[in-house]
């Protein structure tokens, strides 16, 4: 049976997230990051990438659009998606046993492929 559009529109879009996810890795390797995990999940939940640099582990989440029309990616990032991000990254450290490490929450977009940094970008929500 042939896959419907909405199909191959859901595979089209989880192939573009990993290619942005590999990108966004990329680009915190050439800035001197050590790549953790990739697509670490817990349930449901998951944190795009998780990164270090010294005494610094950083959680980032990364998104993209090919138009900025419906607004900037980082705009997708409501208060339940920190919730989930938070909660998840609490999972992560508690799993791994991680102590004594300063901890930043960082967003990564795409905009037609123009990748966009933002160290910090939230806070941990309880």
């Amino acid at each position: 049976m042939p896959s419907s559009n909405k199909d191959s529109n859901h595979h089209n879009k989880l192939q573009s997230g990993h290619h942005y996810e590999e990108l966004a890795a990329l680009f915190f390797e050439q800035n001197g990051y050590r790549i953790l995990e990739q697509n670490w999940r817990h349930g449901k939940k998951e944190i795009d990438l998780i990164v270090t640099k010294d005494n610094l582990l950083v959680f980032v989440e990364v998104k993209s659009t090919s138009t900025s029309q419906f607004g900037h990616p980082s705009e997708k990032i409501d208060r339940q998606k920190i919730i989930n991000i938070t909660e998840t990254a609490r999972h992560y450290l508690l799993d791994n046993n991680i102590e004594n490490y300063d901890l930043r929450f960082d967003v990564v977009t795409f905009i037609r492929g123009k990748l966009e940094h933002y160290p910090g970008a939230f806070e941990a929500i309880d």
